[in-house]
C-alpha cells in the first residue's frame, strides 16, 4: 500500500514518512528540495525496505500540482497527506504581496486540488489534511496564514461529512498542531513566542489518528484545552492576547 505525502523533505512530513514506513507503507514523497528527498528515500530504503519514490514539485504552481496528481495516481495509493505549507508573519501591510499570494497557492489553492481529485480518484482510503491551531481564531500578524489554515479545517470537517453520505470508503481528516519545532519559523522569519512540541511527537499522534480514522487530531493536552477555552473567550479579546503573542516572535 502506498502513502504520498506532500511537503516531506522535513518537520512534520519528514517524521510521517519515517513513521508510514516503520509500518511497511510504500511511499511517494513529494518536496520542492530534490537533495533531500534522495537523501530520505535513501534512508528509508535501507532502514525499512520500503518501496519510495520521490516526486519533486512546486506546490504554488498549479500546472505542477495537477501533474504530481497525475504521476502519484498511478500507484493507487490508499492515504494522502497534505502536508506542505508556509506562513507569513508580519503586519499585513508590510508583509510581501508575492510572498502571501504564494503562501495561499500552498496552503489552499494546491491542498484545495489535491483533495478533489484524489477524493475523485481513490477508490478507498483516508486524506490527511495538515491545518493548524491558528485555525480556530483570527490572529493579527498572521493573518492570511491563520485565515488559509481556517481553510483547511472547515474545508476537511465539511467534506469528511459529504463523504459519509456520498463515498464512505473516503475519509478527510484535519491534524492541527500548535506550536512545533520545524522549518517553519525559520521560513516566516521569526523565533516562537511559545515552546513547542518535536515534530517526530506531532508525526506520531497524526499518524495514530490517521490509522484510527479520527476526524480531528490536536497533539498535545495543552492544545487540547486551549482549542477548548477559546470558545468562551470574546473575539477583541482574543485579538488581543493574539497579537501580544505574535508580537513576541
Amino acid at each position: 500500500m502506498y502513502a504520498f505525502i506532500t511537503g516531506a523533505t522535513s518537520g512534520i512530513g519528514k517524521e510521517i514518512a519515517y513513521l508510514l514506513a516503520q509500518e511497511k507503507m510504500d511511499l511517494l514523497l513529494s518536496g520542492r528540495r530534490v537533495a533531500q528527498l534522495e537523501e530520505i528515500q535513501a534512508d528509508i530504503q535501507q532502514r525499512f525496505f520500503v518501496k519510495v519514490q520521490i516526486l519533486p514539485a512546486d506546490l504554488s504552481v498549479r500546472s505542477e500540482v495537477y501533474e504530481l496528481h497525475k504521476l502519484v495516481s498511478a500507484f493507487q495509493p490508499e492515504i494522502v497527506i497534505n502536508n506542505a505549507g508556509f506562513g507569513v508573519v508580519d503586519h499585513f501591510i508590510d508583509s510581501s504581496l508575492d510572498t502571501e499570494l504564494s503562501m495561499l497557492e500552498t496552503n489552499i489553492v494546491s491542498l484545495h486540488i489535491l483533495t478533489k481529485l484524489f477524493a475523485r480518484s481513490m477508490t478507498k482510503g483516508k486524506i490527511l489534511n495538515v491545518a493548524s491551531m491558528a485555525a480556530f481564531l483570527p490572529t493579527p500578524k498572521m493573518a492570511s496564514y491563520a485565515a488559509s489554515k481556517s481553510y483547511v479545517y472547515h474545508f476537511s470537517e465539511a467534506i469528511n461529512y459529504e463523504m459519509k453520505k456520498v463515498k464512505p470508503s473516503i475519509q478527510v481528516l484535519s491534524l492541527c498542531p500548535g506550536p512545533v519545532d520545524t522549518g517553519f519559523a525559520q521560513v516566516a522569519g521569526v523565533h516562537m513566542a511559545l515552546p513547542g512540541i518535536s515534530a517526530k511527537k506531532c508525526a506520531k499522534i497524526a499518524v495514530k489518528g490517521l490509522l484510527k480514522g479520527k476526524r480531528v487530531s490536536i497533539p498535545g493536552f495543552s492544545m487540547k484545552l486551549t482549542r477548548f477555552f477559546v470558545r468562551f473567550i470574546p473575539t477583541r479579546l482574543l485579538l488581543a492576547i493574539s497579537y501580544r503573542l505574535q508580537q513576541k516572535k
